[in-house]
């Protein structure tokens, strides 16, 4: 994928799932415009925490602690004597709602207490007076042996059509002398096909050396073409196989019936070096794991004069 043609997108508030606190798009640009590939959403604890509210059950992890946690926090103590008869039929939601309240909200609220001898606490649009005969903000010393909390969940979805779909597109293009000749740039790791074994001609001779390359090749886990057709010059035969993909090319010639050379060439540059079998197929391997880049191995390997293209 282009780099240049990717890019994240974080979603605005006004068109986040109801479920999520977060949300971010990676969009790849092709002909169609810019389309979304793959979502990230921050679901938070949303599931479990609206089917632990609906069951009245706790959905947590619990953890036990080699070393317990000690810690003061606030915490709202209620005269329950005097708040149910006070509120009635809102002492529910009111107690659920300072149930609900922040550290920094409670300290609010205690020094609202302190100042005046109240709180109000606001709630549907309502504002409830609780006095200091109702409720009290204290602080209190809690020891944790097990550290329970509610998992949170990112949730990835990849659209893998619209991914290979980019990825096709991204990776076309025609070489500057012919726009007949199309070649497709895939990554060797993305390359269905790793190499092409081809022979310079259609020769009996070089039957046992396409053979022992293409089968070294798969033994060690390179998957190989053979393409001996006949009929068809090698710069044809390079030009359709590149129309494919296959990043590397290894030719046999009459020249490795003598001295057991071969050539091995790069589809994007059409750049070709010749060495000995073994030491080709060694670098065939190190180039299709990314543990080496051709731009290295020009370097201490003198590029050769093309076959015919």
């Amino acid at each position: 994928i282009d780099n240049d043609r990717l890019r994240f997108r974080q979603h605005m508030s006004n068109e986040m799932a109801h479920y999520a606190c977060d949300c971010w798009d990676a969009e790849i640009q092709s002909s169609y415009g810019w389309i979304e590939c793959i979502g990230c959403a921050d679901r938070s604890a949303f599931d479990l925490t609206v089917h632990s509210k609906r069951t009245k059950e706790k959905l947590v992890v619990r953890e036990n602690l080699e070393t317990p946690i000690v810690y003061d926090a606030l915490i709202c103590n209620l005269n329950k004597k005097k708040f149910g008869p006070k509120f009635r039929q809102n002492a529910k939601p009111i107690q659920d709602k300072l149930e609900s309240l922040s550290q920094e909200e409670l300290a609010k609220a205690k020094e609202e207490i302190s100042a005046s001898g109240k709180f109000n606490l606001e709630l549907n649009g309502a504002v409830h007076e609780l006095t200091t005969d109702l409720m009290t903000v204290d602080m209190q010393t809690f020891k944790e042996n097990v550290r329970e909390y509610t998992p949170n969940v990112i949730e990835p979805s990849f659209g893998l059509g619209r991914i290979l779909y980019s990825l096709i597109e991204h990776s076309y293009y025609t070489r500057m002398d012919s726009e007949n000749r199309s070649v497709f740039k895939f990554n060797p790791l993305m390359a269905p096909f790793k190499v092409l074994v081809l022979p310079l001609l259609k020769n009996a001779s070089f039957k046992p050396v396409l053979t022992q390359v293409a089968r070294s090749l798969r033994s060690m886990g390179v998957p190989a073409r053979v393409d001996d057709a006949a009929s068809a010059s090698i710069g044809r035969r390079y030009s359709r196989n590149d129309e494919l993909g296959i990043p590397f090319a290894i030719t046999v010639d009459f020249q490795t019936i003598e001295d057991g050379a071969i050539t091995l060439r790069e589809r994007d540059s059409t750049n070709q070096i010749r060495s000995d079998i073994n030491t080709i197929l060694d670098l065939v391997v190190k180039l299709v794991n990314g543990t080496e880049v051709w731009e290295n191995v020009i370097k201490t390997h003198p590029v050769i004069e093309a076959s015919t293209e």
